[in-house]
């Protein structure tokens, strides 16, 4: 695989390159810059750029040895400070990964490892910032081949990481393997055609209601049974509530039932008006609903697919066209993007006539991410890769 995203600590991969966060001029910072120093030695690798380097222009790279590194080379790319985004910072970070996958190239260096550029300590926003890291590595494999890895790996990330992994775990069991086990045993021992839960034992039709088969048992000639005697289907019908004394009747008094009035004109009242608009969508196509769900969040169009990792033209076109139909894992990136709760998005996925479904890993994996409400498709990319799945940024 040409480019993958891994979660490490960039000072420890193993490639011919690794890419450093530097300052302009011959200072250590923070993050990235701070741990690649430390790594390689401090006093000399600093030492080396005061003598050989100097100062350098945001946007712009240079290459050092390795020294105690691993990598045998270290590509220093002088990352621009975020500002709002206004500044030029766009420019200037396409210009941090293109100048230094050339520095890379001109070096026959054939593997290289990344970090997120300028999304630490230098304030770019992540999603922009990876966006932006993986249009660059993709422009330049179509003409180049090198081996690319973008390491995600800071404190945030690590223990988003650590947090997710265990409880994804045990979601995917239960909704990925459980299905799959039930799949199979009645593919089995029943048939493909005839589900788990309408089985029952040959003694009951399948359908049959609880009192019913107690009466069929009753009138083929048994005695009238006890409860402890009936099947346990029967017992819970014995002990329902129509066999119970009645309770008293209490009465509410004059304050209870207007409180229960006041109650029930204030749900109208908050959400009478939200039912109706949601009653006039029912006929949207997936792009209009889309539209609308995010102009109902207050969200900006950009935020939903720069959030997602998207092409801006992808998104685009979904905006203008009431009737495009996005790809599936597309119409996904865009639920999290959007950042919709689970209902919202199987209702916005059937209009695109797409599904979750409980056989499908990705799927399961998505469906985690949102109904846990987190709306991070880095980490939920690298949690795809890690559970030996297609991944969608890479």
């Amino acid at each position: 695989m040409p480019f993958k995203i891994v979660r490490n600590d960039i000072t420890k991969m193993n490639t011919e390159a690794i890419v450093n966060t530097a300052n302009d001029h011959a200072t250590v910072g923070t993050g990235c810059d701070s741990a690649v120093y430390k790594a390689a030695g401090y006093e000399q690798l600093l030492q080396y750029r005061k003598e050989h380097i100097g100062f350098v222009e945001e946007g712009d790279a240079f290459i050092t040895p390795g020294f105690h590194l691993q990598a045998k080379y270290i590509i220093h790319a002088v990352s621009p400070f975020y500002v709002d985004g206004n500044e030029g910072e766009e420019e200037k970070l396409r210009s941090c990964y293109k100048k230094s996958l050339q520095l890379a190239k001109e070096n026959a260096i054939k593997s290289i490892a990344f970090p997120l550029i300028s999304t630490g300590g230098f304030g770019y926003p992540k999603e922009e910032g990876m966006r932006i890291a993986v249009d660059e590595i993709h422009a330049f494999l179509l003409e180049n081949e090198m081996e690319i890895y973008l390491v995600v790996f800071d404190s945030k990330a690590t223990g988003l990481g650590e947090k997710i992994y265990p409880d994804l775990e045990a979601y995917i069991d239960q909704n990925y393997v459980q299905e799959k086990r039930e799949e199979e045993y009645s593919n089995v021992h029943f048939g493909a055609s005839r589900p788990m839960d309408t089985v029952q034992s040959n003694y009951f039709a399948p359908d049959e209601p609880s009192e019913r088969r107690f009466r069929r048992k009753r009138d083929r000639g048994s005695s009238t049974p006890s409860a402890d005697a009936a099947p346990k289907a029967s017992r819970s019908f014995l002990t329902s509530s129509i066999f119970k004394q009645p309770k008293s009747v209490e009465i509410p008094s004059v304050e209870e039932t207007k409180l229960q009035c006041d109650a029930s004109f204030s749900f109208e009242e908050q959400h009478e008006s939200k039912l109706e608009e949601r009653m006039r969508h029912m006929t949207d196509t997936y792009s209009e609903y889309l539209m609308y769900l995010i102009k109902e969040k207050h969200l900006e169009n950009a935020d939903v697919w720069k959030r997602a990792i998207i092409d801006k033209k992808i998104f685009s076109k979904i905006k203008n066209n009431a009737n495009y139909h996005p790809n599936k894992l597309t119409a996904l990136c865009l639920c999290v993007g959007a950042g919709l709760n689970l209902d919202e998005t199987k209702d916005l996925l059937a209009r695109a006539g797409y599904a979750l479904s409980p056989c499908d890993k990705t799927d399961i994996i998505f469906s985690y991410f949102i109904e846990n409400e987190i709306y991070d498709m880095i980490e939920l990319d690298i949690q795809l890769e890690e559970h030996g799945l297609p991944c969608i940024i890479s």
